[in-house]
């Protein structure tokens, strides 16, 4: 364990590329979500025959199939993951996360995001295949607010990352939502640089993060783990399923 500076140093030093939070191992950990996303998406894949994978950061979720269908192609705004992305899946469209989508309507069978910033409902519906599926591990309402709140004072929590809003944007997309499942996850910090890469790693957990601007505050943290042996937080997820209805 460093001191202070060393430890905060080395988290605002972490490349940012990609999706990949192995670099916590050790430093930080999440309860991961009952559902085992990576395998349910793994599964569809084998068994349609045109994808899209919406905001897929630097495409490891989706690269970690075993088999992807004659047509996989995904979408990322960022240009470092995009190019992250490319070099582990077949087709990367630089695309705005909150659409147009540059692809023809009805083209895919499945549409996967994992995680995505905003949820485009209408193009997704759009793009979708008379009964194909959109199917999503979405980051929740309140996700991490004790460490929001540490950090920055007492939030409000927004409902647009609620389970209630994902139905009424769904089905008002024309989509028939049949599986909408949310949990809650411990998450634990072991020492102030895990918190400065999350920070910068997962930018709104606190809009506009600095370590010079939250230097005071993250001293806080690290003495607050150094009393406690960690700091916990807690963040919310939710899997969402919804179904283009079938024509006729």
């Amino acid at each position: 364990m460093g001191t202070f500076e060393e430890l905060v140093a080395e988290g605002a030093a972490v490349p940012l590329e990609g999706w990949d939070f192995s670099w916590f191992e050790g430093r930080a950990t999440e309860e991961r979500p009952p559902w085992g996303y990576a395998s349910l998406i793994a599964a569809r894949l084998a068994v349609v025959s045109a994808a899209l994978d919406l905001q897929t950061g630097g495409g490891e979720v989706t690269a970690s199939a075993p088999v992807l269908p004659p047509r996989m192609a995904a979408t990322e705004s960022w240009p470092p993951n995009a190019l992250v992305a490319s070099r582990r899946l077949p087709l990367v469209v630089r695309a705005a996360d909150a659409g147009p989508l540059p692809f023809r309507s009805s083209s895919f069978d499945l549409v996967i995001s994992r995680h995505p910033v905003v949820t485009p409902w209408g193009e997704i519906a759009r793009v979708l295949r008379s009964g194909g599926t959109y199917f999503s591990q979405q980051i929740g309402a309140g996700t991490n607010r004790e460490l929001t709140d540490f950090m920055m004072g007492p939030q409000p929590v927004s409902p647009a990352r609620s389970v209630e809003v994902a139905r009424a944007d769904a089905e008002a997309a024309g989509l028939e939502v049949l599986r909408l499942e949310p949990v809650s996850l411990r998450v634990e910090f072991f020492d102030v640089g895990a918190v400065v890469h999350f920070l910068r790693k997962v930018l709104w957990t606190v809009p506009g993060f600095t370590v010079e601007g939250y230097r005071d505050r993250l001293l806080d943290v690290h003495e607050h783990i150094q009393e406690h042996g960690a700091f916990v937080s807690t963040s919310t997820r939710f899997l969402v399923e919804a179904r283009k209805p079938q024509r006729g």
